[in-house]
């Protein structure tokens, strides 16, 4: 059997026949022959360096790379999803689904597209559930999302409502940019906070997220984005060759209005020609199967088209 594999623009070349250096061929008198037209394991599976450009910047904010210290924490993290194929893949194919709704709302709030990317380091366009008890697709703890506006109750928890969340993570970045002036520190707040990265500033008398020394969590933060940015913005150069129906497509919904408490969500959704699952799914901010409606309050609920 001679199949190969080739795998992300011959980044990596796997052969199922080269997993033997040699092919042995008996002539039947005891002697083994070695057959030199196999080709040897450093034949058959490479790796290389993925591209790093000459230049780089983050919010139009260009990144030192002439900085020993800053290219290899680059290097780092693009090499980490560049080799961690199935992740890259899966992150791309849901990018089509997410980034046209988060492109669209970043653009209105006035903060640069990169920061999609920072959704894609926070959770992987995912409704994650951090170990410290951060939630949705930005990851916001409890108390910093209702300071931010987001209802959480026990039925109701906008963390989990992308558009939502996505207009409170561009309030926070507005801030954070506003009093640190930059966006890549203001970044850097996303994950160290904005006490924690002035205090940091003050500390170390500089005033560049670059110059700063970092815990390795924070350190990492900006290069992990940027290195989505590079390969998600070009994945054909990094050797992922999606099609463009490979991409999830954003569902088509319609929005209906809802100003009564809805008693039983599996009930509604009966009545509205579609089910329990489906609902949950469209809505993940209704924690419940009910909806509990205040007098003069009103919600939106996406239903299938």
């Amino acid at each position: 059997m001679n199949t190969s594999l080739k795998l992300f623009g011959g980044v990596i070349v796997l052969g199922i026949c080269a997993i033997l250096f040699t092919s042995s061929d008996s002539k039947g008198d005891g002697k083994v022959v070695e057959d030199e037209s196999i080709m040897s394991f450093s034949d058959a599976y490479r790796i290389a360096m993925p591209p790093i450009p000459e230049a780089v910047d983050f919010c139009g904010e260009a990144v030192p790379l002439h900085n020993w210290d800053i290219r290899q924490r680059l290097e780092r993290e693009v090499l980490s999803n560049t080799y961690w194929q199935s992740n890259t893949v899966l992150l791309l194919k849901r990018s089509g689904a997410y980034f046209p709704m988060i492109e669209k709302i970043l653009e209105e709030e006035g903060v640069p597209s990169d920061f999609k990317y920072l959704a894609v380091a926070e959770s992987g366009l995912t409704q994650a559930v951090s170990p410290a008890g951060a939630r949705g697709m930005w990851q916001f703890m409890k108390t910093t999302a209702t300071s931010y506006g987001l209802t959480v109750t026990g039925e109701v928890d906008n963390r989990y409502h992308i558009e939502k969340a996505t207009r409170a993570a561009c309030t926070y970045l507005k801030k954070a940019k506003k009093e640190l002036g930059s966006w890549t520190s203001a970044a850097a707040a996303y994950n160290r906070g904005l006490a924690g990265m002035k205090r940091d500033f003050a500390k170390q008398k500089v005033t560049s997220y670059h110059d700063l020394l970092l815990n390795t969590e924070t350190s990492r933060y900006v290069f992990r984005i940027l290195a989505f940015k590079l390969i998600m913005s070009n994945p054909v150069e990094y050797g992922f060759q999606l099609e463009s129906d490979d991409y999830y497509k954003p569902v088509e919904v319609e929005i209906v209005e809802v100003d009564t408490t809805v008693p039983n969500l599996a009930v509604y959704a009966k009545e509205h020609n579609t089910n329990y699952k489906t609902i949950k799914l469209l809505n993940p901010w209704l924690r419940e199967n009910r909806l509990t409606v205040k007098t003069g309050t009103t919600y939106q609920l996406k239903l299938p088209k």
